[in-house]
């Protein structure tokens, strides 16, 4: 069985929408045990991070797929401290050659999503994991259509103020990098 872990914060509940579309795209592929890890507030004291639970289940996943809010122009901070606190496992390399992909949301059509996406990727290199993006063509730029934010590096999503949900193209290709993300595990894990 290929392990997916899904390891995100989300503060309004639209990053934990991307996130529960991921793990529908990566369930969708025969073999693949998916695990959503939240990171909460509640596991920071003293500025320091800290859930060995959530740890375990990153270390014995074969594929990391990061999730996290941007805010002003990057990752938030309560998910900032978890990649912080994953430096003793960046020293002995312990995630190295796992697959990684991300995934982040915003209000603005921009926010400077990109920033908070390479900061993904930067970290998973510093991690000498391989890096997966979304593989996917923008359809158009209307809220239903797929990959509408032009992003390549990972699924990006956007909603107003005053919306409850993520629309539909942006939940379609966060469904589209999860399965992509758990057919590259699969496939790299042979």
């Amino acid at each position: 069985m290929t392990k997916i872990a899904i390891v995100y914060f989300s503060a309004s509940g639209h990053t934990q929408q991307v996130a529960e579309a991921v793990a529908e795209g990566a369930r969708s592929v025969v073999g693949t045990e998916v695990s959503m890890l939240r990171i909460v507030g509640e596991d920071i004291k003293d500025g320091r991070w800290n859930n060995d639970g959530i740890i375990a289940e990153l270390n014995a996943a074969d594929g990391i797929i990061f999730g996290t809010p941007t805010y002003m122009g990057g990752y938030s901070a309560q998910f900032k401290a978890f990649i912080d606190a994953c430096g003793g496992i960046w020293y002995h390399q312990g995630w190295k050659d796992k697959v990684g992909a991300g995934f982040t949301h915003s209000q603005g059509l921009s926010g400077d999503k990109l920033n908070t996406l390479a900061g993904l990727v930067i970290n998973a290199m510093q991690h000498s994991m391989i890096w997966v993006g979304t593989g996917l063509m923008p359809q158009g730029a209307t809220p239903e259509k797929i990959n509408r934010l032009s992003s390549y590096s990972g699924a990006m999503s956007q909603s107003n103020m005053d919306q409850a949900n993520i629309g539909d193209g942006d939940r379609e290709t966060a469904v589209l990098l999860g399965k992509r993300v758990a057919e590259t595990t699969v496939r790299w894990n042979r």
